[in-house]
Order: C-alpha cells, then sequence, then structure tokens
C-alpha cells in the first residue's frame, strides 16, 4: 500500500491501557497498522512505565527493531538491549518510600532497579547497594492512595505520576517520557513537532502535551483528555490503529 504522509515521523505508544487491550494483548488490527506505519517509514516507539523485561517481549512480537522509552523515561534504548541513557532513583529515596509503603501494610508496592522487579512479597535486604529506577503503589482504597499521594508530593527531588487510578508512580524529577522523546528525537534529528503521542494515564501527560500531536484513548482519565490535542477509540477498539490511519497515514 502506498500512504501520503503527514509531517509525523515518530509515533511514541505506551503499552498498557493504549497498545494493549483488557487481556494485555495487542490486537491483530493494532499490529498490522502498525507494520503499515514502520513500512512508511515513521519510527514506532514504545513509551512505558513498564521495566526493559516487561516491555522487550511485546516489541519483539511486533518486530520492531526500534529506542525504547521504558520505566517512564528512567531508561532510554536507542534500540532493544541498546541502553542510551538511564537515570536512577537515590536508595535514600527508595527506602523512605519503603518506610511509607509498610505504613500502609494493605497497600501493594513495587521498584524498578537495574537488576530486576522488587515488590511486597519479594523485597531486598540491601535497598542501599541497589541502583533503583521507579517506586510504585497500588490500592483500590483511594482515601489511602491520597494519603501517600499528600505525603511524598512534599518532598523534594521526585518526579510522581501514575499509570492507572488505582496506583502511583514515582521516578527522579525530571525524568518523565516527554524527556525520553526530547532525548530520542535529539539522537535522530527530529522535531518534538515531528512526534504523535498516545497514552491514557497521568504518566502519559507530559509526552501528550510537548508532541506534535497528542492523543489520549477513549479510556483515558480525563485529565489525560484534556491535555490532549485528539480522542481516539478504547483500548478494545483498537485506538492506536485509528491514530495510525487517521493521522500518521493517510487512508
Amino acid at each position: 500500500m502506498a500512504y501520503e504522509m503527514k509531517q509525523y515521523r515518530l509515533l511514541a505508544l505506551d503499552l498498557d491501557g493504549t497498545l494493549l487491550n483488557d487481556r494485555s494483548e495487542v490486537s491483530e488490527t493494532n499490529a498490522e497498522w502498525i507494520r503499515h506505519a514502520v513500512e512508511a517509514g515513521v519510527l514506532v516507539c514504545a513509551s512505558t512505565g513498564r521495566g526493559f523485561q516487561g516491555a522487550l517481549p511485546i516489541v519483539e512480537k511486533l518486530g520492531l527493531d526500534s529506542p525504547m522509552i521504558t520505566v517512564n523515561g528512567g531508561e532510554i534504548w536507542s534500540k532493544p538491549h541498546e541502553l542510551h541513557r538511564r537515570t536512577t532513583l537515590d536508595a535514600g529515596k527508595v527506602i523512605r518510600l519503603h518506610e511509607v509503603a509498610a505504613n500502609h501494610p494493605d497497600v501493594w508496592f513495587w521498584a524498578y532497579s537495574t537488576e530486576g522487579l522488587f515488590n511486597k512479597e519479594m523485597w531486598t535486604d540491601e535497598p542501599a547497594s541497589k541502583e533503583w529506577l521507579k517506586f510504585g503503589y497500588y490500592t483500590e482504597d483511594v482515601a489511602q492512595l491520597k494519603d501517600i499521594l499528600t505525603e511524598i508530593s512534599a518532598w523534594d527531588g521526585l518526579e510522581i505520576s501514575n499509570s492507572s487510578l488505582f496506583n502511583i508512580e514515582v521516578n527522579p524529577q525530571g525524568v518523565s517520557k516527554a524527556t525520553g522523546l526530547m532525548e530520542l528525537c535529539r539522537l535522530k534529528g527530529f522535531e518534538m513537532s515531528e512526534v504523535v503521542s498516545v497514552g491514557d494515564s497521568l504518566n502519559d501527560i507530559a509526552a501528550i502535551r510537548a508532541s506534535g500531536l497528542g492523543v489520549a484513548m477513549g479510556n483515558a482519565q480525563d485529565e489525560v483528555k484534556l491535555a490532549a490535542n485528539a480522542v481516539t477509540g478504547t483500548n478494545q477498539e483498537d485506538g492506536v490503529a485509528q491514530v495510525i490511519r487517521q493521522y500518521v497515514l493517510r487512508t
């Protein structure tokens, strides 16, 4: 198929709640339109809060050999397995974040380190010796979540977002999917005006605002929809394929 290209050269896709449906699968329709975009010369980039090991199988299944942004921008990969830049979260802050979690025993927590994922069921005895990337909390008790958010929002040096209404995600201050995309544009010689960013949660807002076209999923949080230039279908309706057809390629 031949397409008349618009001005966009890089398509940054969040995974959970965006590219993936509610069964954590990439639909055949989304996969097909990603292939069309790649064939037309568009750089398709996974831009996710997941760690590298969690994102890699999805990228590989799509056959992508393009850059990746993982742990909300904490790691930038020039292509799979080729790390370009990593920004770590101070171990002292992780110890404090863990103490906050311990004060809320019903709340699930997790943290990404360069060695892999730690969580409530498997924490480390030596947190000071690890290189940390991101810390997270999860609970459907909104009051507890709000208490944690209020407490840690008063600290310096943290970038706080979420990837669902029931979690909090913590990165080093200044680290976001937007800063990750800006660095990729610098590497590739692109302008941010040539980027389309698609997402559904607060960890996508900075990228949606910074990109030439920011698109919120139909299932996105209201704040994300307000920040976006456009709203597409939900992750159950192949919203990513709709973005590619409508905005990235002329079909």
